[in-house]
Order: structure tokens, then C-alpha cells, then sequence
């Protein structure tokens, strides 16, 4: 019993130093968690009674009666729902009085087989996470065994030796557990038996009529248990998602999906999914797409023409078009005056799609006028540090360029600046700082 017990030990120690434990289980769906698991034990097994005179099993004076490692068995379990399953158990069982006690001589051998019902109690009671890796299962179920009697033929008219018979009852016991790997557990078995059948004393000779056909029996064992499934948690321990959760879960999380797609970054009325120009300016009418209305297709919205035209920019009777048909002081006052501008997201170098419009407008005047130069000017909001957004501002300015060139005009026509971070917005505010993300011009 010293050396199996050692063994033991010294198996759940090996793995538990071993074993790799992560911090967070994640939960598993309840029909993939692991279902099959295997164990085996070793231990002391004891006849309650009935007993001959003169023979018994326990030690007076000793702990427990007495230990003797007598009692083996080898089980193979399936767990068809996390809190119910089924187990079949094979055990030998050697009965002998101990060394040291004044019963006669007697040995008695048990070979049974054991299908049993099996209750996950942490699951039963919902204390999964206040056990941890405790854990604590209950069994119940039928005993169907041989017994054979290798007791001397010394009582009187009872001749059993090598005589063999047949045993049935009913088991019940605790199994309480420890998990030392992911896949390992220790346990420790306490289990009864009481027959229902059983001719024979547990000493190995006949029992006397009034204890005919009813015998108690008690084992206690230590052993271990291994999982095996496709997942990498012993499926007594496993996390199973409850599917209402699961459903509560997704729920949620559609919730999240539609407010985040109801947002409105530019807040003009028109959520984010429909919006063809996240970047529109504030107080401009947008259509059902968020794109600024722009009528007469000229590239500025038409608020933004109106508003010119009202503070004295540009003529009463002027109209600006992408052909830009309008006289060269015009256009260059628009140009000039900050009017014209390609807008950023945060931290970007890539202008949004309403910043074409800008751009367009940019390119157009160029053409017009092939012996103008253009200066472009880099902004960033206040967020970040100073050198960051030095270069930030420069990298869009340079940006800008780089359309304008690809467009086909001169690299020497064209310089760039960093003005770097505008502070004349409130930094706090998300819609302020979208105005000053951008690039204005200077033409000559």
C-alpha cells in the first residue's frame, strides 16, 4: 500500500509541476467538452459482516481497525450531460485477516463488476467556482461479483475451500477530487456495499440462516483520473456555456453592432453605415447619403457658395465652377482665404473623400494659370506632442503634393510648410478638431 500510495504521489506532483495552467478557462459548448474519462484505485476494502465465530478482519488497537492495500479497481466513465453520466467498474478485492489480530486464519477473493450512475455534485449545486479545482462526485449503482473462498477447511462440515459463488447488491459512495493538471485529478473514494445476495460469510464459509443472503461491505481508496476529448480541460472542470447565455451573448452583442453603426462621427444627421462623407463640415446641408449638397456640381457646397457671395468673397453674380469660370482674383481670393482645404482623419497622411473637391479646385486654378506657383500648408490638431505634429502636418502637406503631381503638375511649381498644431479650436471638442486636420493653399 506504502509503494502504490508513493506512486500516486508522486504521478499528481510530477503533473502538477508540469502542467501549464492558464490564467482565464474559456468556456466550451456543452456537447464538446470532454465526456470520457478513466480511473483507477487502490485501497482497503473490509466485510462489515457476517462473520464465523473467531474470524474477523479489523485490528482492536490499530488506526482504522488496520490498513491493508487489498482493493483494486480500474473504471471507465461517459458524462452524457455535464451533470449526469454512466460508469463501469472492474475490481479485485482481497479479503485476509491482518497480521497481529487473533482471527483465524482466512482469505477470501472478489472479482466484480459495477454499472453505476454518476452525479457531478459541483455542478449540481453550482460551487464550480467556489471549489476551483476541488471537485466532489457521487455514484450509485448495482454490484454483481464472484467470490471464492481460499480459507483451510478447518470449521466443522464446511468444506468452501476453493469453492466459488455469486454476489449481487447495490453501491452507493463520494468520490471527492482534486485537479492537478489540466487533465489529471486525484481522488479519494469512500464507498458501500450491500448484498443482496450473498450465501457466503466474508471469511469464506457458509453464514448461518439469519444472516442468509444480506452481507455490508466498505472500501475506501485513493486513485487518479484522466479526460479524453478533443478539449484540453477535464470535462468535470470544464466551463460549459449556457446556451441561454450564449444567445443573451450575441443579443448584445447586435446591440453593440447597431449602436455602432448608428453612429454619426460628423453629426450631420446621417449614421455612419449610410455615410458617404464621414468628414462633412458642421451646419452644411448634407443629403440622405451625408454627402454637402452641391447642386450646381461646381465642387463647393452650396451654403458654403451662398455664404461667399453674402460676406463680399466673391461677386453676387459670380459662379464658381470645376472649370473654374470665374475671374483669377476670384479664385485666387478663394484659394488664398483658407476656402479651399483637404481635411484628415486622426493620425492620418491619406486625405478623405470629400477632400477631392478641394484638390479639384486646387488643380483646375493650376492649369488655368501654368506660371502660378502653389504653396501648400500642413495642420494638425493639438493632440500628441510638438514634434509629432510638426511632422504629421508635413507628411499631409506632403501628401497633398504628391496627388497634385501625379495629376500632372511641375514638382518645382509646388513647395510645401508645416504649420504644425492649429490651436485656435478647442482641443476637447472631436468636431473642432476635424476642422483643423487638414491642408489649405497659396497660389501667386
Amino acid at each position: 500500500m506504502k509503494k502504490f500510495t508513493f506512486v500516486l504521489i508522486a504521478l499528481a506532483s510530477f503533473s502538477s509541476l508540469f502542467s501549464q495552467e492558464e490564467t482565464k478557462e474559456e468556456a466550451v459548448d456543452s456537447q464538446t467538452y470532454n465526456r470520457w474519462t478513466l480511473e483507477a484505485t487502490a485501497g482497503q476494502g473490509k466485510g462489515i459482516r457476517p462473520y464465523q465465530k473467531d474470524y474477523f478482519s479489523s485490528k482492536a488497537n490499530g488506526l482504522f481497525g488496520g490498513v491493508q492495500a487489498n482493493s483494486y479497481s480500474l473504471a471507465a466513465r461517459y458524462m452524457f450531460s455535464p451533470l449526469f453520466g454512466v460508469r463501469g467498474r472492474f475490481g479485485y478485492d482481497d479479503l485476509q485477516n491482518q497480521n497481529g489480530t487473533d482471527s483465524k486464519e482466512f482469505r477470501l477473493i472478489m472479482l466484480s463488476f459495477r454499472p453505476e450512475g454518476v452525479v457531478n455534485l459541483n455542478r449540481l449545486f453550482k460551487v464550480e467556482k467556489e471549489l476551483g479545482r476541488f471537485g466532489m462526485l457521487f455514484h450509485m449503482g448495482l454490484d454483481v461479483s464472484q467470490v471464492t473462498s481460499e480459507t483451510p477447511n478447518v470449521i466443522e462440515n464446511n468444506n468452501n475451500n476453493g469453492v466459488s459463488e455469486y454476489n449481487g447488491g447495490i453501491t452507493v459512495g463520494l468520490t471527492p477530487q482534486f485537479r492537478v493538471s489540466k487533465r489529471l485529478a486525484l481522488t479519494v473514494d469512500v464507498t458501500y456495499l450491500n448484498n443482496f445476495r450473498q450465501h457466503f460469510n466474508w471469511d469464506g464459509s457458509y453464514s448461518e440462516g439469519q444472516n442468509n443472503l444480506n452481507g455490508q461491505y466498505i472500501s475506501s481508496s485513493v486513485g487518479l483520473s484522466y479526460s479524453f476529448g478533443d478539449d484540453k480541460m477535464h470535462g468535470d472542470w470544464a466551463v460549459i456555456m449556457d446556451p441561454k447565455a450564449e444567445e443573451i451573448e450575441q443579443l448584445d452583442q447586435r446591440i453593440n453592432d447597431m449602436e455602432v453603426m448608428m453612429n454619426d462621427t460628423d453629426k450631420d444627421g446621417v449614421p455612419d453605415y449610410l455615410d458617404q462623407e464621414n468628414n462633412s463640415l458642421a451646419g452644411v446641408a448634407v443629403d440622405t447619403r451625408g454627402r454637402m449638397v452641391d447642386l450646381n456640381k461646381n465642387g463647393v457646397p452650396d451654403e458654403l457658395e451662398t455664404y461667399f457671395k453674402n460676406n463680399g468673397i466673391l461677386p453676387s453674380n459670380s459662379t464658381i465652377t470645376n472649370n473654374n469660370n470665374t475671374t483669377s482674383d476670384e479664385a485666387r481670393n478663394f484659394i488664398n482665404g483658407g476656402y479651399v482645404s483637404a481635411y484628415f482623419d486622426l493620425n492620418k497622411t491619406k486625405p478623405t473623400n470629400v477632400s477631392s473637391q478641394g484638390i479639384d479646385f486646387v488643380l483646375n486654378y493650376l492649369r488655368k494659370h501654368p506660371d502660378s506657383k502653389l504653396e501648400i500648408f500642413g495642420h494638425a490638431d493639438e493632440l500628441g506632442s510638438n514634434t509629432y505634429n510638426n511632422k504629421l502636418s508635413n507628411d499631409r502637406a506632403e501628401s497633398i503634393k504628391n496627388v497634385l503631381i501625379k495629376a500632372g503638375v511641375d514638382a518645382s511649381r509646388i513647395s510645401i510648410s508645416a504649420v504644425g498644431e492649429d490651436t485656435s479650436v478647442d482641443p476637447k471638442s472631436q468636431e473642432a478638431r476635424r476642422v483643423v486636420r487638414r491642408v489649405t493653399f497659396r497660389v501667386d
